[in-house]
């Protein structure tokens, strides 16, 4: 049985808070220091640089306060500041396989939280999910939570757990008797630190600065690789998923490269996933596809 595909491919979720331009006077408003980044495009527009690495961050920063709730969103030097916009649509699409559901009897795994919590952040604002979000990283642990202890909106609605065994995915991070409604993933990309850093160079070039600048999203390695990145990650998760196939209604992963679909079909199949989907997302001229399996009919 190969896998399904929902949907087309759409730039934004019609549920996005995101549909359009960039409010800079709203998001500026709520969040000043965005203010001492905005410049105006040839077009006469307002706009950030998005090459700098600081400006990205306060954009992504007064998005989260102005939409999402949050008060306060700091992340540890070095560490992923993640596009809200591309995370919301992926919260809006996890959504749909289990019918929209809202509330705190919903609760979602993420697996690999990191240290922006912005899954747990955008489902609890748009759903009121309860979350588990987990980490190899303890000092992105503790970064998720300070900013959990420090917004309200997510004050009994997130906790955070170590996996201590980075060779799993699952397995020391689930317990018994537990059930998730959803697990999300958003794995590390690059199979090796040297792949992230030539993927670094080459968005660096289509920008117009120097291979060797300070990437603008950032991300410490275990954000960025994995040995046999992305695919080798999905296998295990799926893998996982099996020996928790009883405690999980959904799991989702965040696949980069369409070439990885016939070898995760392939273990899909194996491991006994009843129900299959790949639904197509993007964010500007980035594609991506949402791997959905399982194993209840």
């Amino acid at each position: 049985m190969g896998l399904l595909f929902h949907g087309k491919l759409a730039k934004v979720h019609p549920r996005s808070r995101h549909t359009g331009r960039y409010d800079f006077a709203l998001l500026t408003k709520n969040s000043p220091e965005l203010g001492s980044f905005a410049s105006r495009n040839p077009s006469g527009e307002p706009t950030i640089d998005f090459s700098d690495p600081r400006a990205v961050l306060a954009l992504n920063r007064a998005l989260l306060v102005t939409y999402y709730g949050l008060s306060s969103w700091e992340l540890p030097p070095g560490y992923l500041c993640p596009p809200i916009p591309g995370r919301a649509d992926l919260v809006h699409a996890a959504a749909e396989l289990i019918g929209g559901r809202r509330g705190d009897p919903v609760r979602v795994l993420d697996v690999g939280v990191g240290a922006n919590c912005v899954y747990p952040i955008i489902g609890r604002a748009e759903y009121g999910w309860r979350f588990v979000g987990c980490d190899t990283d303890r000092i992105a642990l503790a970064a998720a939570q300070r900013i959990v202890d420090a917004n309200p909106s997510l004050a009994g609605g997130v906790e955070l757990r170590l996996q201590s065994a980075p060779h799993r995915v699952l397995a020391g991070v689930i317990n018994a008797g537990e059930f998730f409604d959803l697990v999300l993933c958003n794995p590390p990309f690059h199979a090796s630190l040297e792949a992230a850093r030539e993927a670094s160079a080459v968005k660096w070039t289509k920008l117009g600065r120097s291979p060797g600048a300070a990437p603008n999203f950032a991300g410490v390695e275990s954000e960025l690789w994995c040995p046999g990145g992305e695919e080798a990650f999905a296998r295990r998760m799926i893998e996982d998923s099996a020996v928790f196939k009883s405690q999980i209604l959904w799991c989702t992963i965040l696949i980069s490269k369409a070439s990885c679909l016939p070898s995760l079909d392939k273990a899909l199949t194996k491991f006994g996933a009843v129900r299959r989907r790949v639904i197509d997302m993007a964010q500007g001229q980035k594609k991506s596809r949402l791997v959905a399996w399982s194993f209840k009919a």
